[in-house]
């Protein structure tokens, strides 16, 4: 019973529906590398045009393809200590 319960607590991190970090800090520490204009592939935080299609194919895709890589996209965005729902609150804020 102990071992599931430090399983439960170890895990429970990882399923949290709230984001721990703040997406604008996120994007500046690590996004910004690519999302900035150095990539051209990789849309830039604001551009509607280059994100519309992208969001057309779901939240939960575009987690998926940031957590396990993307064509040029590494995986995990190189953030690795960002968990799905920091994901989701950074590609929301650099879509608005």
């Amino acid at each position: 019973m102990t071992k599931w319960l430090l399983a439960a607590g170890v895990l429970m991190p990882l399923y949290s529906a709230q984001a721990t970090q703040d997406p604008e800090a996120v994007y500046n520490r690590v996004c910004g590398a690519c999302h900035s204009g150095q990539l051209p592939m990789a849309p830039r935080k604001g551009d509607q045009e280059a994100w519309t299609p992208r969001l057309a194919k779901g939240m939960e895709t575009l987690v998926q393809h940031v957590t396990q890589g993307f064509k040029a996209m590494p995986p995990r965005g190189l953030c690795m200590d960002c968990s799905a729902e920091d994901y989701r609150a950074v590609i929301q804020w650099m879509s608005e």
